[in-house]
C-alpha cells in the first residue's frame, strides 16, 4: 500500500519533471511545499521526536543519544512560512512539551547554536510565544562556559549539565559563527553578556589574522597560535566571513563593518582565482597568500550570496556561474572538486543548500529570472536523484547516484526553505526586514529605536 501511494505521487509529479519548458514560479513553490511535506511526513512516521530521520532504513537518529529535537526546531520557521498551520501547531506542542536542555550530554556548541539557538529565536520572533525565548535563554546560559578561555575564543564542546568544556583546537567558522544568535539573545532578554562574549571571540580571532589579512583553518583558543595556516572560504572558515557582514547589518555594529571590509579586501586580493573555466576562490598560505591548491566545494557555494548581500554583484554572479558549472558536472553537486581539472575529489552530495541560497540572493538583488530557472534545475536534480519513499537521502557518490542513509535537519531548514522562498512572492518573507543566520533562520531587528 505504501509503495503504491509513493508511486502515484511520483506519477503525479512527472509533469514537473519534464524539462521541455519553464514552470511558473507559483507552481514551483507548490511543488517545493509538496516535497517538504513528503519528507516531513516521513520524519513524522519514522522519527517523530528524534533529531533526524535515516530515510533508507526508516529509523531515527539522535546526535548524542538523547534527542534535542533538531529537526522540529530547525524546521519550525519553515512550517510557518509555508503556511502549514496544523503541522506547525503539532510541532510547536512537541517542542514546548518535550524539549529540555538539562541533559547529561556533551554537545558541539557550533551546531547547537546554529540549529537550536537560532531556531528557537526565529520561532519566538515569528510565533510570539515567549516559551521559545525561555528555551533559547536556558540554552544560551548552558553554552556560555565555552568562552572561558585565556583568549576569549570558545572551546568546541560543552556539557549541558556540568558546563565542562573541551577541545582547544577550533576553527574560524565555529569561533566566529555565534554573534547573530548570541547577540539576538542579548537584545531580546536585555542581558548583554551573550553579545559581549560572542563579539569578543570574533574580535580576538580577527586580531590574529596574518599580515596578508587572512585567517587560517585551525587555531588553539588557549594560546592563540595558529595550528593550520591554509586560508580559504570553505568549511571551517566560511561563516566567519558571513557573520562579520551580517552582524554589521543586523546590529549596526560598526566594528564588524570595519572587520568585514578589511577581510573581504584580503579575500579578493589573495583567494580570488580566474581560470579559463570560470571565477573561483582557491586555497592559499595565510602568511604569504601563495596558492596551495585549486580546491572548491559545495560549502564554498554560499559565497555568491554573501558577495551579493555586500553589494558586489559582479563577483557574485561570476562565482555563481562557476558553482552551477560544478553542479552540472555530474547532474548534481559533488562535495568537492579540483576546479583546475574539473574533477570531483569528494563525490558525496549531502543535500546541501548553499548554491540554492546564492540563487535566492542573486534573484532578489537582480530580478533576473535566470536564477529562478537555475533554481528550478537544482530542484529537479534533487527530486530525480535524492527522493526516497520516506523522504530524501544524501548521495554517497554523485557519479553513480548511490544513496546513503541520512537526511540532516538543514535539508528542511535551509535547502527546501531557500527553494521555496526563491519561487514564492517576496511578501512571503520580506527580505529587507530580516537577516538570515548561517542555518537560514530569519532574525529581525525588533530592538532598533
Amino acid at each position: 500500500m505504501r509503495h503504491s501511494i509513493w508511486l502515484a505521487a511520483m506519477i503525479a509529479f512527472s509533469a514537473f519533471l519534464r524539462p521541455e519548458s519553464a514552470v511558473a514560479q507559483e507552481v514551483l513553490a507548490d511543488a517545493v511545499k509538496r516535497e517538504f511535506l513528503h519528507a516531513w511526513n516521513g520524519y513524522k512516521r519514522y522519527a517523530w521526536g528524534h533529531d533526524a530521520l535515516q530515510p533508507l532504513s526508516k529509523t531515527p537518529h539522535d546526535w548524542y543519544g538523547a534527542s534535542l529535537y533538531m529537526t522540529p526546531v530547525d524546521a519550525y520557521d519553515v512550517l510557518l512560512l509555508m503556511g502549514l498551520k496544523s503541522e506547525a501547531a503539532e510541532t510547536k506542542q512537541l517542542i514546548l512539551d518535550s524539549l529540555r536542555f538539562d541533559k547529561d550530554i556533551e554537545v558541539q556548541s557550533f551546531e547547537v547554536t546554529i540549529r537550536l539557538l537560532g531556531g528557537l529565536l526565529s520561532a519566538y520572533q515569528l510565533d510570539g510565544d515567549k516559551r521559545f525565548l525561555d528555551l533559547a535563554h536556558d540554552l544560551g546560559n548552558r553554552l556560555l562556559p565555552i568562552f572561558d578561555t585565556p583568549t576569549g575564543m570558545p572551546y568546541r564542546y560543552v556539557h549541558l549539565q556540568t558546563g565542562k568544556i573541551r577541545d582547544s583546537l577550533n576553527n574560524p567558522a565555529e569561533i566566529g559563527t555565534c554573534l547573530l544568535e548570541f547577540g539576538t539573545l542579548s537584545k531580546l532578554t536585555g542581558n548583554p553578556i551573550f553579545y559581549d562574549k560572542a563579539k569578543r571571540a570574533l574580535v580576538e580571532l580577527f586580531k590574529r589574522r596574518s599580515k596578508t589579512g587572512l585567517v587560517g583553518t585551525v587555531i588553539n583558543v588557549e594560546s592563540g597560535e595558529w595550528v593550520r595556516k591554509t586560508s580559504h572560504i570553505g568549511g571551517a572558515i566560511d561563516s566567519y566571513y558571513e557573520y562579520l557582514l551580517k552582524a554589521w547589518l543586523l546590529f549596526d555594529d560598526q566594528e564588524c563593518k570595519e572587520m568585514w571590509e578589511k577581510s573581504i579586501g584580503a579575500v579578493n586580493t589573495y583567494l580570488a582565482d580566474t581560470l579559463h573555466n570560470g571565477f573561483w576562490y582557491g586555497r592559499v598560505d595565510m602568511e604569504n597568500g601563495k596558492l596551495i591548491e585549486t580546491r572548491f566545494g559545495s560549502l564554498e557555494a554560499f559565497f555568491p550570496a554573501v558577495l551579493a548581500l555586500s553589494g558586489d554583484l559582479a563577483r557574485a554572479s561570476k562565482l555563481q556561474e562557476s558553482c552551477y558549472r560544478m553542479w552540472t558536472l555530474h547532474g548534481i553537486e559533488p562535495e568537492r572538486i579540483d576546479y583546475a581539472s574539473m574533477q570531483a575529489t569528494a563525490k558525496e552530495y549531502y543535500l546541501r543548500p548553499e548554491i540554492i541560497e546564492s540563487a535566492y540572493y542573486l534573484f532578489h538583488f537582480t530580478k533576473d529570472s535566470a536564477y529562478v530557472r537555475m533554481g528550478e534545475n537544482l530542484f529537479r536534480s534533487l527530486v530525480k536523484y535524492c527522493r526516497t519513499e520516506a523522504g530524501y537521502a544524501y548521495l554517497s557518490d554523485v557519479i553513480t547516484k548511490e544513496k546513503a542513509d541520512g537526511m540532516e535537519s538543514f535539508f528542511f531548514a535551509e535547502t527546501l526553505k531557500y527553494l521555496y522562498l526563491l519561487f514564492s512572492p517576496p511578501a512571503t518573507l520580506p527580505f529587507n526586514e530580516i537577516i538570515f543566520t548561517t542555518e537560514a533562520h530569519p532574525l529581525r531587528n525588533t530592538w532598533r529605536k
